[in-house]
């Protein structure tokens, strides 16, 4: 066994010891460059104090109002609790349901299992389920979307800057401080949690025995390093219990599968109303890139940007960024593929930001709410557009990145045998 805890490069299966280094330091794979993990400059209780924090900004932002409107003498507070209450009582239950699991529901259930699992390592006792609840964690923090949901309420001000009085909520301040927690937390990770108990002597260490010739991989949950049967064989995973594959299944008829309800999902997101704006004088439907004319024409060319990328630019570039990383398989040297794995780095990196448009319709239709004098209601391209973004990331944790390396690790082997003979 390792003098050190073995892991394993999610992207490229290269396996290295996770050595002790520097706080601030950052460990990069040898192999594709991908960061392997960091060493944070705060301690356990310092990760502890900023979860208690960013529960109680969490509170503070969704039981006060993010934003005050006055119409003729009638006001309305938006919050985003109203703003799901409101979506689903306008009869679009999908809607609500999709808005409320990535803006609130995920957040929360990141920020309390992170402080449950904090706890625990810090206790030096791991309760029974703690395998269970970091699996959970592990899976819904690809979902939790809160500095989205600020740009959005920012996009939505600017739209009824001129239409109505506005007067900004404790809420807001709230959102806005979140969003910064969440961002320095999005570090901790399961995996983090992981290394964290495996530091304290907690959980068990990678245990390899290199006489056996039997494949060798990591858990994608945990990042345990084991060994299987045989390449086709799959087992539940001897740390956590997440079901260990050599490399994820079904690859090529998953990712094509997703894409292609994407695409067609994609169309009717951006033919489609994605919402209707009923006033005393009009009534006019407005598609996501009929919004981006609108913040131009407003003067705010800076948000329109940001709209337009995140709508229309974001979207094409996971569709068409994973059609090339399926195409074109063939392997073509460690260049290439290391041009490959930051192609798929950044389809990761961008996944969530197109739930922008979603997000600023349900907080448009609560901002807005004045029965008589003006409404806006959903349309159905947000559902449609929201369930392109589902399927994308789907579609990108379907994708193996460390497929196109194994090409390269046969060749070596096939030349190396080549050399002996």
């Amino acid at each position: 066994m390792a003098a050190h805890p073995l892991i394993a490069c999610q992207h490229c299966a290269t396996l290295h010891e996770r050595v002790p280094l520097a706080p601030g330091s950052v460990a990069t794979c040898v192999r594709c460059g991908y960061a392997l993990y960091r060493v944070s400059t705060i301690a356990l209780n310092g990760w502890i104090a900023l979860v208690l924090g960013a529960l109680m900004i969490f509170a503070i932002a969704n039981y006060f109002p993010i934003v005050t409107l006055s119409i003729g003498g009638l006001a309305t507070h938006a919050s985003l609790p109203g703003a799901l209450y409101l979506t689903w009582h306008q009869g679009h239950q999908t809607l609500a349901v999709m808005t409320g699991l990535f803006s609130f529901w995920f957040p929360l259930t990141q920020l309390l299992f992170v402080l449950w699992a904090l706890l625990a390592i810090r206790k030096q006792r791991l309760p029974d389920d703690f395998a269970h609840g970091l699996r959970l964690l592990n899976h819904v923090m690809h979902w939790s979307m809160v500095p989205v949901l600020m740009l959005g309420i920012l996009v939505a001000l600017v739209k009824f800057a001129g239409m109505a009085k506005v007067q900004l909520g404790p809420g807001i301040w709230a959102f806005v401080v979140l969003t910064f927690l969440l961002t320095g937390l999005s570090r901790m990770t399961a995996r983090r949690l992981w290394d964290f108990a495996e530091d304290a002597g907690l959980v068990r260490q990678a245990s390899i025995d290199a006489s056996q010739p039997a494949p060798v991989t990591s858990c994608l949950a945990c990042g345990l390093v084991q060994q299987l049967p045989d390449h086709e064989h799959s087992e539940p995973c001897r740390r956590c219990g997440e079901r260990l594959h050599y490399r994820k299944p079904d690859q090529t008829s998953r990712v094509w599968a997703l894409l292609l309800a994407a695409w067609i999902a994609y169309i009717p997101a951006n033919v489609l109303p994605v919402m209707r704006i009923r006033t005393a004088a009009s009534d006019s439907e407005h598609t996501i890139l009929g919004g981006v004319i609108e913040l131009w024409g407003y003067g705010s060319w800076d948000l329109a940007l940001i709209v337009f990328i995140a709508s229309i630019v974001v979207p094409m570039t996971k569709l068409l960024a994973l059609m090339v990383l399926m195409l074109r398989r063939r392997w073509r040297g460690p260049i290439i593929q290391r041009q490959r794995t930051r192609m798929y780095e950044l389809v990761e990196f961008i996944g969530q930001w197109s739930m922008l448009d979603v997000f600023v319709v349900i907080l448009m239709a609560a901002m807005l709410d004045f029965p008589g004098i003006s409404q806006v209601i959903p349309g159905p391209a947000a559902v449609s557009f929201g369930m392109v973004v589902i399927l994308t990331m789907f579609a990108a944790m379907s994708y193996d990145p460390r497929s196109g390396w194994d090409k390269q690790r046969e060749e070596d082997d096939g030349s190396e045998q080549a050399s002996t003979g």
